[in-house]
């Protein structure tokens, strides 16, 4: 297949630290590259990839940006147009109202993000776009859109390393804003009686809660503070922790760190919200509490953590989070939005309950 894989402008791809969407839009360029198909790549120009990388920015466009963005895709898809590709894969909202102008075309869009009632209403509009809703929890609570389906996002495996070992730490991986959490891991470690290393930043709209909440914890005794980490850090870091910690506080759609984490061998820790329960396998790879109270009193225990088969951990984790799974979802995804759009059912009208008169 030749495929045009459009990504944001506002991190390369891949990120050189936080950035969730353009790690797995460059995990799955990569893994469809190595299954043989022709993938342009839609980024900035510092990305790097193994494909055709086309971009409009030099570098990446930090802070987001609708502007940026409504620039970024329609000089990717004016690209497009006079290319030759199979089908076009945008991780953008924007790309939806100008596939209007790519009729041609089949075209699929993953959702990153939660709920956004401006995103939903807007969705109604492109019924013969296929969708892509990162977890069963995440197109549950979406608006019922008519082409969805559920894939689970993957890793490269060989990226994390692994010990049937743990040392006697736990971890938080994390943006530090409130429905992340990290106030309350850095408590329920101190509650377990252990130490917690802690890596993060703040993004400007968190600046108030990070200052009152996670800035004094850091100081506390139980922790070390790992400033913001890449992958050179980020990777000993989850193989020998204890656990990962991961006391949500909203219904986050996917959560990239807990399945890192499960990679290195690594259990998650972590609240009954969101996508968790359809990630998280109790006992085999984490442990779902509701709350900090039974967060604090299942680490603290010296028959459980201690003893947890890491290896097996990583073994389900490749089994169910490793990028070939991903890629092999995806190709099955294209052929059914090319076979649609081949026979017509795609359709490109509106329900009549939201066309405009």
């Amino acid at each position: 297949m030749r495929i045009a894989m459009i990504s944001t402008p506002f991190l390369a791809v891949p990120p050189r630290g936080y950035g969730g969407t353009e790690l797995v839009v460059s995990e799955l360029a990569e893994g469809l590259r190595g299954r043989g198909h022709d993938v342009t790549l839609f980024a900035t120009g510092d990305s790097r990839t193994s494909g055709v990388l086309r971009s409009l920015y030099p570098t990446a466009q930090w802070p987001p940006d609708i502007l940026t963005d409504l620039n970024h895709v329609s000089w990717a898809l004016r690209q497009v147009v006079g290319g030759t590709f199979d089908v076009v894969h945008a991780h953008s909202a924007v790309a939806l109202a100008m596939a209007r102008l790519l009729p041609t075309l089949p075209f699929v869009y993953t959702l990153h993000h939660e709920r956004d009632e401006a995103l939903s209403a807007f969705y109604r509009y492109f019924p013969g776009t296929r969708f892509v809703a990162i977890s069963a929890d995440q197109a549950h609570r979406e608006v019922p859109l008519p082409r969805v389906e559920v894939i689970h996002h993957g890793l490269d495996p060989a990226a994390y390393e692994w010990s049937a070992r743990a040392h006697d730490y736990l971890c938080f991986v994390g943006r530090f804003t409130e429905v992340k959490g990290p106030h309350v891991a850095i408590d329920v470690a101190a509650r377990a009686g252990l130490r917690i290393r802690v890596a993060g930043e703040v993004h400007p709209p968190d600046r108030a809660f990070a200052e009152r909440e996670v800035e004094p914890r850091l100081g506390a005794s139980h922790v070390t503070y790992l400033g913001s980490i890449g992958a050179e850090v980020k990777r000993p870091l989850l193989r020998d922790a204890r656990a990962l910690l991961a006391p949500i506080q909203w219904h986050e759609p996917f959560g990239l760190i807990l399945v890192e984490a499960m990679l290195s061998g690594c259990p998650v820790v972590a609240f009954r919200r969101g996508s968790v329960p359809e990630l998280v396998e109790e006992g085999v790879t984490g442990f779902i509490v509701d709350s900090a109270d039974e967060m604090a009193a299942l680490v603290r225990r010296r028959d459980l953590l201690p003893r947890f088969d890491r290896l097996r951990c990583r073994a389900r984790a490749v089994e169910r989070f490793g990028r070939a799974r991903m890629v092999a979802d995806y190709e099955r995804c294209y052929l059914r939005a090319m076979s649609e759009h081949a026979d017509g059912r795609s359709g490109s009208r509106a329900p009549a309950s939201v066309r405009i008169a």
